[in-house]
């Protein structure tokens, strides 16, 4: 497995990575967004409007040639970064590096009118889920006036101010104000691909470094939110706390809390207490989410609604046991290899590993910062987590959400 770190003409840092006798190549590209959108919603339609017709293919032949060839490309928009991606058979990595730079110079934004219809659809649809609408209240709650905060509500309230241009300009400035990188994962010889990169990834605007625009978020206080719906005969329920992410000293000790809490599925403290012992659940479980700027740890339950109130205090219950006593060993060392399994699952393939390497590059680490995230992760103490539930479980800046009946 020979790794090879360099640069492109244009500044464009990339990792190649062999994987021999694999069947498939899988190139991952990321652009930094350093800007928030001017409208929620625009760089959603930047990404969906990239697939959808360039100067040479119209949306259909664009899909026609994707299918000829089985190539499965796809752009995707995340807070921090647009991200390109695409695996193919090994024989036609030249097809699909050929089709991804008519997608990035040349998108014409044409079904512009389309897909802002399609998009209003699909997020009225995803909205009708009880679960996805209170996730979205909290979004808006927790990053209220930040960009991390455009829900698909925010959006979908925004939709029909945006303009095909505003589309375009959003993507000229993510294009040309962008840091850029690049990872390639697969079994044809680095010698062979690299000058065709060089002649269409390798002649973009260059990437560029320290141009971030967004100002970390903030929570200054205690946050309540409440959705009513008429037609429920359940509650569902969010707790949450902003805190450290990626390369911060807390990181690691974060990532093991979570999965001791509730992030390990039968095996973790919410579902054996709130689900198994006392039957208030129907589902409990802790997330950690990460961006650039901050990360958000949050408590979910769905429950019955005569079950509120007992639910919260059984939040307050798990979050105290955790902020007052040391985890144990045994636990510790199950979070750890949770972790390092998980890790091994997440990067089976060459695409989870060119993704995983762009994703790290693109906001700032090293292309292997997984690995450095593992060994961080192997020397955590219990008396690490304990400080760190003491640090962040505060009853001072927190955020609730109920949608409810």
């Amino acid at each position: 497995m020979d790794k090879e770190i360099s640069k492109l003409k244009n500044n464009i840092n990339y990792i190649y990575k062999e994987n021999k006798d694999t069947p498939r190549m899988a190139l991952c590209l990321n652009l930094s967004v350093n800007n928030a959108e001017k409208i929620p919603g625009v760089y959603s339609l930047v990404a969906r409007l990239l697939l959808q017709g360039t100067k040479k293919y119209n949306s259909e032949q664009l899909a026609n040639e994707f299918e000829k060839y089985a190539i499965d490309l796809s752009c995707e928009l995340f807070p921090n970064y647009l991200r390109f991606k695409f695996v193919c058979l090994n024989e036609d990595f030249s097809k699909a590096v050929e089709l991804l730079n008519e997608i990035i110079t040349n998108s014409t934004f044409e079904e512009f009118e389309k897909e802002k219809i399609k998009l209003t659809g699909e997020i009225t649809a995803e909205l009708d889920s009880p679960k996805t609408a209170t996730m979205d209240l909290y979004c808006r709650t927790m990053f209220e006036n930040h960009y991390y905060g455009n829900s698909m509500t925010k959006i979908l309230e925004n939709l029909d101010k945006i303009t095909k241009q505003d589309v375009i300009d959003a993507y000229h400035t993510i294009l040309n104000n962008s840091k850029k990188v690049l990872a390639i994962v697969g079994a044809n010889k680095k010698d062979e691909i690299m000058p065709q990169i060089e002649e269409t990834i390798g002649t973009l605007p260059d990437s560029i470094e320290g141009d971030y625009n967004i100002d970390r978020p903030v929570l200054t206080g205690i946050k309540h939110a409440e959705n009513i719906k008429s037609d429920l005969n359940q509650a569902h329920i969010i707790k949450g706390w902003q805190v450290p992410t990626y390369g911060e000293e807390d990181y690691p000790a974060l990532i093991l809390l979570n999965i001791i809490l509730g992030a390990s599925g039968l095996s973790s403290r919410l579902f054996l207490e709130l689900r198994d012992k006392k039957g208030l659940a129907y589902v409990v479980r802790s997330s950690y989410e990460t961006y650039k700027l901050a990360g958000n740890f949050m408590i979910y339950i769905a429950t019955e609604a005569k079950n509120i109130e007992v639910s919260l205090k059984g939040f307050e219950e798990e979050i105290n046991k955790i902020k007052t006593y040391p985890v144990s060993e045994k636990e510790l060392a199950d979070a750890k290899n949770n972790l390092i399994g998980k890790c091994a699952f997440l990067e089976e393939t060459n695409i989870q590993q060119a993704c995983s390497y762009a994703k790290y590059g693109v906001i700032g680490f090293d292309f292997d910062y997984t690995e450095t995230m593992k060994n961080l992760v192997q020397k955590v103490t219990a008396e690490q987590i304990l400080n760190c539930a003491k640090k962040y479980f505060n009853d001072e800046k927190y955020v609730i959400v109920i949608t409810k009946p």
